[in-house]
C-alpha cells in the first residue's frame, strides 16, 4: 500500500515567520508532527511519503503513486486543503482526512472519502480494520481519549531536517481550564494526559541521534496542565541536557499560573527552556470573567510576566479584543499594557468564534454568528456581530497593530523585556547564528527603516546586557516579520 501524506500550505500569518525565514535559510518553522505520528501508526510494511506544501510542491507523480492520500490541517489551512482535495479527486484517488479542521468542521470538506477524526490512536485502527475487511465507512470518530504513553515516535525519516527551523515534540494533551473561546478541550479534553519521562527522554535522544542541534518546541497547549507530572519530568530532562552539553533550546505554551510556582520556573530554566507563550488575553477583568479566564483574574499580570522573564524565559503573549465587555477604551488600554509589560512577541487578535466552542454555540444561539472563521485571528476579519459594532472594533484593532508594531514601539518593548530578562539558556554560537546576524545587519541594519532602532538596541544590549545579545538579534529579525504582517492587516 502506498500512502501519500499531504500537509497544506500555511498562509502568511503572525506565527508563520515566513518573512524571517530568509535570515536563517529555512523553508518552514515546523514539520507536520500530526502526520508524522500518524505515519508511525500505519502498518510498517506500507510505503509512506510526506509532502509538506510549505517546503515543496505537490507533483502529479506523487498523487499517481498513491493508493490513498492522507491530509491533515488546521482551519487556517482550509483554502489550501480544499485545493489539495480537488486536485487529488481529479486523479480519482481516495482521500482520508483528519486533524483539527476536519474534526470540528467536517461538513465544509464535502469531497473527502473518509474522515478519521478526533485522536488517531483510537480512530485510525478502526479505519485500518475496515480497510482490511473491505467495509470502509465515511466517518470514524470517538469521544474516547487514548493513553498517549503508547503513542509511537514520529516518523522523522519522512522529512528533511534542513528544511525546518524547529522540531516539535508533544508531552501532553488536554488543558484543565475551560476558556469560552478555546477549542483545545474539544480536541483534547480537560484532563491533561502526559507521556512518561522515559518516553520523552527517548524522543529527545532520537532527535539528537539523528543530528538535530537546534530549538525544540514542546507543542502542548498547556505544558503545565499537569504540574505534578511535569515536575517529575523536568529533572530528567535537565540531566539529559547537561549530559549532552545542552543541544536543544526549548520553548512551549503554558498558563499564567506558571509565575506562581518558583520551583516550576526554576526546573524549566534548568531544562533549558528559554521561551514560553502565555494566553494573557486582556487587562480588562470583566472580559476575563466573561470568557471564563478566571485563572488571570485577581492577578498582577505584569508582575507575572516579569517573574517568568527573571527566571530566564522570554514571554510571548496572546491578547484579544472584541469581548462583549470591551468598550472603546480597550484599544488604548491594551497598547499601554503590552508596552509596559515588555512582551515583544505580542499576538493581538480579534475575538474569534472557533467551531464547536462554547463561544461559537453561545453566539449561534444569540443569532450573532455571521460566517465560518478563517482560523486566523490576526487577519482583521470577524465571524460574529460584536456588541461594540464591527467598524469601531476593526478600526480600534488596526490602531493597536499599527501602534505596537511601529519600529519605535516594538524596539522600545524589546528593550523593556531585555532590561528585566535574566538569561539562563545554555547554547553554543554556531556558524548559522553568525550568518543570521550578518544578514540582519544587511537587511535591517542598512536597508531597513528600523536601522536606527536596530543599532540602538544592539549597542545598548552589548554594553549593558551582553548575555542577552543573541535574543536581541533574534527579536530584531522577528520584528521584520511582524512589521510586514502588520502592514498586511492594515491594508485589509
Amino acid at each position: 500500500m502506498n500512502i501519500l501524506m499531504v500537509y497544506p500550505w500555511y498562509p502568511d500569518t503572525f506565527w508563520s515567520f515566513r518573512y524571517a525565514l530568509k535570515f536563517v535559510s529555512k523553508k518552514a518553522v515546523f514539520p507536520p508532527l500530526g502526520l508524522l505520528t500518524v505515519a508511525s501508526l500505519l502498518p510498517k510494511r506500507w510505503n509512506k511519503k510526506v509532502v509538506d506544501l510549505n517546503v515543496r510542491s505537490l507533483k502529479d507523480e506523487d498523487i499517481l503513486w498513491a493508493d490513498y492520500v492522507f491530509i491533515s490541517a488546521m482551519m487556517v489551512q482550509e483554502k489550501s486543503a480544499k485545493e489539495v482535495i480537488d486536485r487529488v479527486k481529479s486523479f480519482n484517488k481516495k482521500i482520508v482526512a483528519g486533524g483539527p479542521a476536519f474534526t470540528t468542521s467536517p461538513e465544509i470538506f464535502k469531497d473527502v472519502d473518509h474522515f478519521v477524526l478526533n485522536e488517531a490512536e483510537i480512530t485510525l485502527p478502526l479505519f485500518l480494520k475496515d480497510l482490511e475487511n473491505g467495509t470502509l465507512k465515511k466517518n470514524y470518530s470517538s469521544e474516547e481519549r487514548p493513553d498517549i504513553t503508547k503513542t509511537p515516535i514520529p516518523s522523522w525519516n519522512l522529512i528533511n531536517f534542513k528544511d525546518y527551523l524547529t522540531m516539535p515534540i508533544q508531552y501532553s494533551r488536554g488543558c484543565p481550564y475551560n476558556c469560552e473561546f478555546c477549542d483545545i478541550i474539544i480536541l483534547n479534553g480537560r484532563i491533561p494526559r502526559t507521556k512518561t519521562a522515559e518516553q520523552i527522554i527517548n524522543e529527545f535522544q532520537i532527535l539528537y541521534d539523528l543530528g538535530w542541534r537546534d530549538s525544540v518546541f514542546v507543542v502542548d497547549d498547556n505544558f503545565i496542565g499537569n504540574k505534578e507530572n511535569v515536575k517529575k519530568l523536568l529533572p530528567y530532562l535537565a540531566r539529559w541536557q547537561r549530559k549532552h552539553n545542552y543541544p536543544f533550546k526549548l520553548f512551549t505554551e503554558a498558563s499564567v499560573n506558571l509565575a506562581d510556582d518558583p520551583e516550576l520556573m526554576r526546573l524549566m530554566s534548568l531544562a533549558n527552556f528559554n521561551k514560553v507563550f502565555l494566553g494573557i488575553e486582556t487587562p480588562n477583568v470583566e472580559s476575563l470573567r466573561e470568557c471564563d479566564k478566571m485563572l488571570n483574574v485577581n492577578k498582577d499580570l505584569g508582575e507575572s510576566v516579569r517573574k517568568i522573564q527573571r527566571n530566564g524565559m522570554q514571554v510571548m503573549g496572546g491578547f484579544i479584543v472584541g469581548f462583549d465587555n470591551d468598550n472603546e477604551s480597550i484599544f488604548d488600554t491594551q497598547i499601554k499594557f503590552i508596552q509596559q509589560i515588555g512582551v515583544a512577541t505580542a499576538m493581538v487578535g480579534l475575538l474569534t468564534a472557533m467551531p464547536q466552542t462554547r463561544l461559537w454555540h453561545r453566539l449561534k444561539k444569540e443569532g450573532r454568528l455571521t460566517k465560518m472563521t478563517t482560523g486566523e485571528n490576526t487577519d482583521g476579519s470577524l465571524n460574529f456581530i460584536p456588541k461594540m459594532g464591527k467598524e469601531k472594533l476593526i478600526k480600534g484593532y488596526k490602531e493597536i497593530i499599527k501602534t505596537i508594531y511601529s519600529n519605535k514601539n516594538y524596539y522600545k518593548r524589546v528593550w523593556t523585556f531585555i532590561k528585566n530578562y535574566k538569561p539562563t539558556v545554555k547554547s553554543k554560537v554556531r556558524i548559522c547564528d553568525i550568518r543570521s546576524f550578518l544578514k540582519s545587519i544587511w537587511f535591517i541594519g542598512i536597508f531597513s527603516k528600523a536601522r536606527f532602532y536596530y543599532w540602538k538596541l544592539l549597542i545598548k544590549t552589548g554594553i549593558r546586557k551582553p548575555r542577552a545579545f543573541s535574543i536581541a538579534v533574534e527579536l530584531a529579525i522577528e520584528g521584520s516579520h511582524y512589521e510586514k504582517v502588520a502592514r498586511r492587516v492594515l491594508a485589509v
